[in-house]
């Protein structure tokens, strides 16, 4: 059996966790923290990011990567469109929530959060910067508009059939969902979709995950909330 290398607050490991789930592609999960560099990680993902897939074919570094092979493994789910432009705007919005919405909410509000709880002081942690945190609670409610208007016209965020771009949205959207950052009441069409997504079996997995010494939000299991 292949085995993830994977951290639970990490979107990109989260990403990889629903495909799998939605492909019915069955590995072990092996928690990594990567700021703590550890030496036998580094020696099959030199960059030390997770997520690291490793199996009987080798080892695959990086979520895009991952997400590629999987997607052209096949499995229980098709995650792309068949025409060209919709696998265009697939991408368009895969790459939306990967770099912009992680640079500017996710990177800001988990790392304050979550990731600074477990580092040490020389690796950077501490007590969380609430300026950043603020600005990526500004910057959330503006990318929340953005999927609320995607909405307004779509089944799904791109287009009339589940993709990628959903599954990447909410892994991203989970981590917020865990701390609670999310009202999603101000957003009734996001929270709508966020609900179908929730209640697919993939999300089960994240749904299980509790970090030592921080509980998750008191809805975060609440497939009704």
């Amino acid at each position: 059996m292949a085995t993830l290398f994977h951290n639970p607050l990490c979107p990109f490991s989260r990403k990889i966790r629903l495909i799998m789930g939605e492909k019915k592609f069955a590995a072990d999960m092996v928690e990594e923290r990567p700021w703590e560099r550890r030496l036998d990680f580094l020696m099959l993902n030199p960059s030390g990011e997770v997520p690291v897939l490793e199996g009987e074919v080798g080892t695959i570094a990086g979520h895009y990567a991952i997400s590629e092979w999987l997607e052209e493994k096949g499995g229980a789910a098709k995650l792309f469109p068949d025409s060209g432009l919709g696998r265009a705007e697939v991408r368009r919005l895969i790459a939306w929530f990967d770099d912009k919405f992680h640079k500017e909410v996710g990177s800001l509000i988990i790392h304050e959060k979550i990731d600074r709880r477990f580092m040490n002081h020389e690796q950077g942690g501490g007590t969380p910067d609430m300026e950043n945190v603020r600005i990526g609670l500004h910057n959330l409610k503006i990318h929340l508009e953005y999927i609320s208007y995607l909405l307004s016209q779509r089944d799904w965020l791109a287009g009339q059939e589940l993709s990628l771009a959903d599954i990447t949205a909410a892994a991203h959207l989970s981590c917020l969902d865990y701390t609670g950052d999310v009202v999603w009441r101000d957003w009734p069409d996001a929270r709508e979709w966020y609900a179908k997504l929730k209640s697919r079996p993939s999300f089960r997995s994240l749904l299980s995950d509790h970090l030592a010494g921080l509980r998750p939000a008191s809805h975060y299991t609440d497939l009704d909330f």
